[in-house]
């Protein structure tokens, strides 16, 4: 028989946030798999390299990760590992990333053969709207997703351990939704569930008023206007608060 289809999840940890100035230091990966019953589940496919960045490592960034110079030294270089692990092919159908703009800026089309993403923060707002917050983390404790173990998860902000955790939010997400969806939803700015700053911060977005709103519109973030403007667009059809047709139809 051949091989499952399967949707590559990636972790990066990193020098900074600049691809022109930083560096990766480490890359974790998990595949998530479609099974013969039709549902997605983790596979025993997973791992993660050290990289050597090219530069040290800030002081502000080995206190997220924890890696050191000394520990990368000796590592491969980016341009060695990334193909190997983000190319997977003809098995993978896309890769998946928590907040995978971010992962995106290094692993770029010419390392990945062009491969689709899944942001699952992203989709993480459209499919539960009702968490309390959409980090990594946070959803790992607000969902506690069935099959996780608790360590293997951990240390947090390390390659392997975050894309973990990440592959049981995608594979719950993939069980709910299409890939198509999926992918649909990453090509856009993120829908937030409620507003993030100011007075009206923590209500949703149908709950302020139209002033309000349309001051979200100029927004720096990108997220913010995209959002306002689907609120306003809302507003003016008179449709309903939660998922459009065309997204229904998708799932």
């Amino acid at each position: 028989m051949s091989a499952p289809p399967i949707v590559r999840v990636i972790d990066l940890e990193t020098t900074g946030a600049n691809p022109a100035t930083h560096g990766v230091c480490e890359i974790g990966w998990q595949d998530v798999a479609l099974a013969q019953d039709g549902r997605w589940a983790l596979t025993d496919e997973c791992g993660s390299i050290l990289v050597n960045p090219g530069r040290p490592i800030p002081p502000v960034t080995q206190a997220v990760h924890h890696i050191l110079d000394e520990q990368v030294a000796d590592a491969p270089w980016w341009h060695d590992v990334a193909r190997q692990v983000l190319d997977p092919w003809p098995r993978r159908v896309a890769l998946a990333a928590h907040r995978a703009d971010f992962e995106q800026q290094f692993c770029t089309p010419a390392l990945t053969r062009g491969a689709d993403w899944i942001c699952t923060w992203k989709c993480a707002m459209r499919l539960w709207p009702d968490s309390p917050g959409f980090s990594n983390q946070l959803l790992r404790y607000w969902r506690k997703p069935d099959g996780m173990i608790h360590e293997r998860g951990l240390p947090v902000h390390r390659a392997f351990p975050d894309a973990y955790v990440t592959a049981f939010h995608l594979r719950d997400m993939l069980n709910e939704a299409s890939i198509a969806q999926l992918i649909e939803w990453s090509n856009l700015p993120g829908l937030l569930p409620r507003v993030r700053t100011g007075p009206d911060r923590g209500k949703e977005w149908h709950e302020i008023d139209d002033e309000v709103l349309a001051g979200f519109l100029h927004d720096r973030d990108v997220d913010v206007r995209y959002t306002a403007g689907q609120e306003v667009a809302r507003r003016q059809q008179g449709g309903p608060v939660t998922r459009t047709t065309e997204e229904w139809l998708l799932l």
